[in-house]
This record gives structure tokens, sequence and C-alpha cells, in this order.
């Protein structure tokens, strides 16, 4: 099997809408964001951040952590793709289809 097989690489989607009434639903929607690029993810939209893994098992160490930093309130999806299925993503700003900009792959050492 190959290492870096299209159907081996994962991309983690977490999706969020956090409620921002307060100065402290607001700190804890920012620590979130945060935690999240700390991580290593990116925002691929406003409520939207990506993260490149080498593997289902990367990926699960990093689900772990957004877990573990979840905050008290508001919904928080987490969902792992394939390369492959990433790639098929199409993006439209209006009608006019956009090229991916993909976050770059994030070198792992062992």
């Amino acid at each position: 099997m190959e290492r870096f097989s299209e159907y081996r690489i994962m991309w983690v989607l977490v999706l969020f809408d956090l409620p921002t009434e307060t100065k402290k639903d607001r700190k804890a929607a920012t620590e979130f964001r945060k935690k999240l690029l700390k991580d290593g993810f990116t925002m691929f939209q406003f409520s939207i951040y990506v993260r490149h893994c080498a593997s289902q098992e990367n990926a699960d160490v990093h689900i772990k952590r957004v877990k573990a930093s979840l905050p008290e309130y508001g919904q928080v999806g987490i969902f792992c793709i394939t390369d492959k299925q990433f790639g098929n993503i199409e993006i439209f700003y209006g009608k006019k289809p956009q090229t991916l900009d993909t976050p770059g792959q994030q070198l792992e050492l062992f």
C-alpha cells in the first residue's frame, strides 16, 4: 500500500456555530479558534476549519485535541474525508467557480 495514497491521506473538518452574545461567549469562541490554529488547522470559511493529516490515525489525534477544547456552549461538528474527496470540492463565489486554495501540506517529523 502506498504511504501517501489519496485514499489514505485525510482531511479533518471542524464546523462550528458558537454563541457570541456576551463577552464570555466571545472569549470562549476566540479561544476555541486559536486552539484550532495552534493545532495546525486553517480557516476554510468563517466557521469551518480544515487540517491535512497523513493518515486516519494522525487525524484521530487531532480530533481528540479538538474534543478536549470544545467550548461549553454552541454546536461543533467534526468529520474526516479523504484527500481524494477533498480534491473534488467545488467552490463558487456567486456563480463564478473558484480554484481551491488548499492549505499547505504539513510536514510531520517522526
